[in-house]
């Protein structure tokens, strides 16, 4: 009987469960432990950044990156309509607005050619997300930023451990953010973390994940902040998982390679970009797009799950989120690409745990449908 074959699946292994059991035996479970400021050291170095802040979730770096910079009521950041939801929310709860761009139709990231024309006396940043495998081409946004002397957020959730022109993601602009749900290349369950060059944001990162406690009057609070800690439990499994960041880069790359060569021949599909000029792909998720005059994304997904295959869409552009647009606040109400990719795109198992044979089942039940 054929079994059923995830989206995602994290791969757990042997030190990821000694240090694990290390926090269990020593009693340094909460977000006081050694292993957190271990997990943020370690990372930054890997990124190229002089601070890291280890927090709760990718949606809490958010949160993090964008009270940080003090934005708020008035302002307007830049961020793209092909994305979670998280990185509207960040902006939108903080009293801002945002300003949404299309999508490239080749990379499936933020048009870079639209974001000049998008910018106004009240722009205060860009929010740069990299999606699904392949990065923001940096260089030209990082020029538009500079001419305007904007804030560049860099989430980088995505591409952990990926490179633009031979620099790490995750090292672009004032303030980036990872995630570690565990569908990513390094998990801590849940998790985040913020990183930085500036030692006021940094601290002022610190200060906000932990309530705002004042070092010498801890109950006393001069303004909020959140409850965003990382527990040393988190941090734990997120250490053992950056040891073997490198071989899991390169099961990635293993898997798109595999994708590729079964589906090369497929008509009725559209496969990511292997590479661009300035970065190859890691395939954090294998995305396709159906030929609309074959079937749709939703159809071939429900079909599919009948077939014991699990997929994901594609990402609900932000100007068609119910939510968002009763607050009538964008922008534009009409983005193309990102409608299209929403309807024509989905992703296939991708996790760390898919094998070879897996990937042929999952092949071959596409084509079956198709």
């Amino acid at each position: 009987m054929d079994r059923f074959i995830p989206v995602n699946e994290p791969l757990i292994g042997k030190r990821e469960k000694e240090l694990i059991n290390e926090c269990l035996d020593t009693g340094w479970i909460s977000s006081e432990g050694p292993f957190v400021e271990k997990f943020e050291n370690s990372l930054s170095k890997k990124v190229n950044r002089k601070y890291g802040i280890a927090c709760s979730s990718g949606t809490a770096a958010l949160d993090l990156a964008i009270a940080s910079l003090a934005i708020g009521p008035g302002d307007e950041v830049i961020m793209p309509a092909f994305t979670i939801i998280s990185c509207a929310a960040a902006i939108i709860k903080s009293g801002a607005k945002p300003i949404l761009i299309d999508a490239s139709d080749s990379t499936w990231n933020m048009n870079i050619d639209h974001i000049e024309a998008a910018i106004t006396s009240k722009t205060v940043a860009i929010m740069a997300v990299h999606i699904y495998g392949l990065p923001v081409d940096m260089d030209p946004l990082i020029e538009i930023a500079n001419k305007y002397r904007l804030y560049i957020i860099e989430d980088a959730a995505e591409l952990i451990g990926a490179k633009y022109k031979d620099k790490p993601c995750g090292s672009f602009g004032h303030i980036s953010t990872f995630s570690f749900y565990p569908n990513k290349q390094i998990t801590t369950g849940e998790g985040g973390m913020v990183f930085t060059d500036d030692l006021e944001i940094s601290k002022r990162c610190k200060s906000l994940r932990n309530l705002c406690f004042q070092e010498d009057n801890r109950f006393v609070h001069n303004e909020l902040g959140w409850n965003y800690r990382m527990t040393n439990l988190q941090a734990a499994l997120g250490i053992a998982q950056l040891e073997k960041l490198d071989s899991t880069l390169k099961k990635k790359k293993k898997i798109g390679e595999l994708y590729n060569k079964y589906l090369a021949e497929v008509k009725e599909i559209e496969l990511p970009l292997i590479e661009t000029e300035f970065a190859k792909n890691i395939y954090w998720v294998f995305g396709i797009l159906i030929n609309p005059k074959i079937n749709s994304a939703k159809n071939i997904i429900s079909k599919l799950r009948k077939l014991k295959i699990g997929t994901r869409p594609f990402f609900y552009p932000m100007h068609k989120q119910p939510v968002l647009k009763k607050m009538d606040i964008f922008n534009a109400n009409y983005f193309p690409v990102s409608e299209r990719l929403y309807e024509q795109g989905l992703y296939l198992p991708s996790g760390l745990t898919l094998t070879e044979d897996d990937i042929k089942v999952v092949t071959q039940k596409l084509k079956l449908i198709l």
